[in-house]
């Protein structure tokens, strides 16, 4: 079993990751030597005098292709010469690019020169000469290309199969079916190898320490022995407290950012337990008291003392920290338990490992192992299925504190959906394991527990060191615990994520080579028809893209700040200027960028026209109103600042963006317009080229009035405001005999018409005071209630039998009667009342 082995040589991988810039760099300028090395190597074979490293090559290459052929090397050695044809493979590929441009460059020269003539044409000779010069040229510096092209496809196609053979009997591993463990035949075989194991390794101690020679050792390192013997038992025995009193001290100090030095104080406690038995297996190595099998078991303690420390750690951290979700349920009321059992998970895998390392030195049986291996598998799936209950103990104690019902928002506050579904999954695959072993699967048993456990202590590291960076962000913005909440919380988990997709592969059996074959391949590039996108030439592109878009937009910034305004352009305009100087700069920062990053979007032509239709038809009105919105920049029907009126909204022109245009309303609200409206509907500008406007005012006065006297005080009215030109003169225009009054109307040009409202506000306050130092009335409508037969009214009251008739009658009665509107008035109040005492 080589899980936590693996972890950490995927640890290499991801500082890999983390430093591609640097790794990068040193490849181009140290990586040098391979590359002369291949292309020397191919220059030479276009020649066709192979070199001493293709010929290597050809040799490593059959080599190959007879152990696939033969099928019976060890993964080891499988993996090994994987290796060896990796490196050829990425030496072919530097060396199969060495030329590019070269070649690029005379492919040109010739296209320049025409197609070549027919048989029966003629061509000038020194044309034919520089045509033959040329094509020369290319075939020498085509071949190396096509060697290198050759033999990168052949050492690409021969790690293909080895990946595939190892694949393969992985699978077969993993589906074999061992001697079923539950049967009571294969129990003594089990109990006896056991017992010859710890026997073997009890006689090969036994008799070293009986060898002279292994005394002498011990007597010649001894005070070594003892100084490494000595620290090892008090690391042991008293690190945990001295990180512990160095925690102390530091609260005592008043540190700041508490949690940080929790978190280091911590560490501490962790890894002086973990030197000390790192002192003490070199002691004990170096006693030269074991023997092979002791000195093999010996190699790997380090390693399962480090995952029983940390176990005790993460249970630590996680009550220190109050972390609780779907997955680990640590509240405090659960706290000792939950910690019991990831100590008791961490346990059971470290002695399957340890199992794993004595069947890699004595080669157990089958049924021995499946023997031994069983009952690991029960109890690491009893203790998942412990702490599954939990959680449902604790789901249920908190529906309960709700009152009895599960209020879906308190627990989606504390509860991921996804750490939800991992939990289901480890408790059914914690009932399958079990199951599976019994039945003799026991490699797939152990494929399905201990990846789960694994996954559980890395889901947990993860979500201690997110906490433990938002203590690190809150200490440095001294926000404090506030830093758990914030985005920077957010984007640090994300970013642990990620990093963590290659150590959660590695857990659930993929291969390290898998992990850096995927590399490989993302960073040699994908091809689309003759483009090749790669790392760095998108890299290359993002760079010079935002560069030219900041130059841009700092350039659009002292445009509208600095040069714009001290000229003669309208705001209107300048927006236009800085609108148009925006998408010419992001268009050449565009173009910049794909032709600096080498895209060749030629090949991509068809893919646009096929895109072109389907454009067409769905982003149809989206085109329709880009253009319509470089149409308004360009036309300036309509510009910033304008005040305007389209589709029954009025207001402000605030912005013209790409696709549609910010209208402020008088009542202080945005509306958003697509530009295709403003072409292709009616728009009212008031304030188009200049802000010069008409105000109408209308008065009605009473009939008897003199029409002249009224007109005399509305043309003063209208002359003496200071916002009405006298050029044109303003006017009084009488519009005729209304309903209920004379009606008239002042017309006059104001300097501003966004005055409008407040100059046809102050004409009305002037006109009401005139009228009324001149007596002249302004009237209302009045009208005049008859109602036909009051007399059937008051009969059908008295005599319901006569309703019918006089209603019949009413009609012929032609004198109308005018009643009394008092009375009239008080029926209608009474009639009020009683509605209203009816209502309450």
């Amino acid at each position: 079993m080589t899980y936590l082995r693996t972890l950490f040589q995927v640890g290499l991988l991801g500082l890999t990751c983390l430093l591609l810039p640097i790794v990068a760099l040193a490849q181009e300028t140290g990586g040098q030597t391979r590359l002369h090395e291949a292309r020397d190597l191919v220059q030479t074979a276009a020649s066709g005098k192979l070199g001493e490293y293709y010929e290597a090559w050809q040799r490593t290459a059959d080599r190959a292709e007879r152990v696939l052929d033969a099928g019976r090397a060890s993964n080891g050695a499988l993996e090994a010469l994987r290796l060896e044809l990796t490196e050829y493979r990425q030496q072919f590929l530097d060396a199969g690019s060495q030329n590019a441009d070269r070649l690029r460059t005379l492919r040109a020269q010739i296209e320049a020169l025409g197609p070549p003539p027919e048989e029966n044409g003629s061509e000038p000779e020194n044309i034919a000469k520089l045509r033959q010069e040329l094509q020369s040229q290319l075939a020498n510096l085509s071949a190396p290309q096509v060697l290198a092209d050759l033999g990168y496809s052949r050492a690409q196609g021969l790690i293909t199969e080895i990946d595939k053979l190892i694949r393969e009997r992985a699978t077969r591993t993993l589906l074999e079916r061992a001697p079923m463990p539950v049967n009571p035949e294969h129990w003594p075989t089990a109990f006896s190898d056991t017992a010859k194991v710890l026997g073997a390794f009890w006689y090969e101690t036994a008799t070293l320490l009986s060898s002279a020679a292994t005394l002498e050792t011990i007597r010649g390192r001894l005070p070594v022995l003892l100084l490494f013997t000595a620290g090892a038992l008090l690391l042991l025995g008293r690190g945990r407290y001295w990180a512990r009193r160095a925690g102390t001290h530091l609260r005592e100090l008043g540190w700041r950012g508490t949690g940080v030095w929790r978190f280091i104080v911590s560490l501490l406690q962790v890894l002086l337990p973990y030197v000390g038995t790192v002192l003490l297996v070199r002691a004990i190595d170096m006693s030269g008291v074991l023997g092979v099998r002791g000195t093999l078991l010996l190699d790997d303690v380090p390693l399962w003392s480090f995952i029983l420390f940390a176990s005790h750690w993460l249970g630590e951290r996680l009550y220190v920290y109050q972390i609780t979700n779907e997955l680990i349920p640590f509240e405090p009321r659960f706290q000792r338990q939950v910690r019991v059992i990831l100590v008791s998970l961490a346990l059971v895998l470290v002695m399957q490992m340890m199992l794993d390392r004595l069947d890699t030195i004595e080669n157990f049986t089958d049924a021995t192992y499946a023997v031994l291996s069983w009952p690991l598998v029960i109890l690491a799936s009893l203790f998942l299925v412990r702490l599954n209950r939990i959680r449902v103990r604790q789901r249920r104690l908190e529906i309960e504190e709700n009152g009895g019902s599960e209020d879906e928002g308190a627990i989606a506050a504390g509860a991921n959906r996804a750490m939800s579904l991992l939990r289901r999954a480890v408790f059914i695959m914690a009932l399958v394991a079990p199951i599976l072993g019994a039945l003799g699967y026991i490699n797939a048993a152990i494929a399905i527990v201990y990846p789960v456990i694994l996954t559980l202590g890395l889901v947990t590291t993860l979500m201690i060191l997110q906490r433990f960076l938002s203590d690190i962000y809150g200490y440095v913005t001294r926000n404090g615990q506030g830093a758990e909440d914030s985005l920077f919380a957010v984007i640090t988990g994300f970013v642990l994520a990620l990093l963590s997709l290659p150590f959660f592969a590695l857990i659930w059996g993929a291969r390290t080579s898998d992990l850096t074959e995927l590399w490989s391949r993302f960073l040699e590039g994908y091809s689309i028809g003759d483009t090749k996108i790669s790392p760095t030439i998108f890299l290359t592109f993002v760079v010079i893209f935002v560069c030219g878009y900041v130059l841009t937009r700092l350039l659009q910034g002292s445009l509208r700040s600095s040069l714009l305004p001290k000229t003669k352009i309208d705001p209107g305009g300048q927006n236009a200027i800085v609108s148009g100087v925006g998408y010419i700069g992001i268009f050449l920062s565009a173009l910049i960028a794909v032709s600096t990053a080498g895209l060749d979007l030629s090949s991509l032509a068809i893919v646009a026209g096929a895109l072109s239709v389907g454009i067409g038809f769905g982003l149809q009105t989206i085109v329709s109103n880009f253009v319509s919105g470089i149409i308004l920049l360009i036309e300036r029907p309509v510009s910033k600042g304008d005040w305007i009126e389209v589709g029954g909204l009025m207001g402000y022109v605030r912005d013209i963006s790409v696709r549609s245009t910010r209208i402020e309303t008088f009542d202080r609200t945005d509306v958003i317009v697509p530009n295709s409206d403003l072409i292709s509907g009616t728009v009212t500008n008031y304030t188009r080229g200049n802000t010069v406007g008409r105000v109408i005012v209308p008065v009605g006065v009473a009939y008897g009035t003199d029409p002249r006297k009224v007109e005399e005080i509305l043309m003063e009215v209208a002359q003496s405001h200071p916002m009405v030109l006298m050029n044109p003169a303003p006017s009084v225009v009488f519009q005729g005999f209304g309903a209920d009054s004379l009606d008239f109307e002042i017309r006059a040009i104001l300097r501003d018409v966004n005055w409008v409202l407040s100059v046809k506000s102050d004409m009305n306050y002037e006109i009401a005071k005139r009228f009324t130092e001149e007596g002249i009335e302004i009237p209302f409508a009045q009208r005049d209630i008859w109602i036909r037969n009051p007399e059937a009214i008051q009969t059908s009251k008295e005599s319901p039998q006569a309703e019918t008739s006089t209603s019949a009658d009413a009609s012929t009665h032609a004198a109308p009667l005018k009643p009394d509107l008092d009375d009239l008035a008080q029926d209608q109040d009474a009639d009020a009342e009683g509605d209203g005492d009816g209502d309450r």
